[in-house]
């Protein structure tokens, strides 16, 4: 019986110090300092000058658009619609109503609920490449 204590003796004493022994701890996470957020009297001078700026121009474009007409101050005017220039048409498929032919691929597209002189996009591209044509 006082063998087995004997062994045991040893592996109890080794458990208490390893239980003991501290773990690594990691390293403190640096942080940058921050730099500091008050804005000076001249940086603000300048963003209001700034703002002043483009309310200016922004009222100037405005006269332009309406050629100082007095306008209904709740509406603005519409831009003018930009086409794009140099769109290919569409050929149709011979014998099928509502299909074409693609101008970049020759693939038949489905274009039954669209009507004439439609700008669509072709499905074939995606929308990255942007390849758009008129539907005839």
């Amino acid at each position: 019986m006082t063998s087995r204590i004997l062994h045991a003796l040893p592996a109890l004493a080794t458990l208490t110090l390893f239980s003991c022994y501290p773990y690594p701890e990691p390293p403190p996470h640096h942080q940058r300092p921050q730099r500091d957020a008050t804005i000076t009297d001249a940086e603000q001078q300048k963003i209001k000058d700034q703002r002043d700026r483009m309310k200016d121009a922004q009222e100037r474009d405005r006269e332009a658009m309406t050629d100082g007409t007095p306008t209904d101050p709740g509406t603005t005017p519409k831009p003018p619609e930009r086409k794009p220039t140099n769109v290919p048409t569409a050929q149709p498929v011979p014998g099928k109503e509502g299909f074409v032919f693609s101008p970049f691929n020759n693939k038949v597209i489905d274009v039954r609920d669209m009507p004439s002189g439609t700008l669509v996009a072709d499905p074939t591209y995606p929308a990255s490449e942007k390849k758009h044509f008129r539907v005839p």
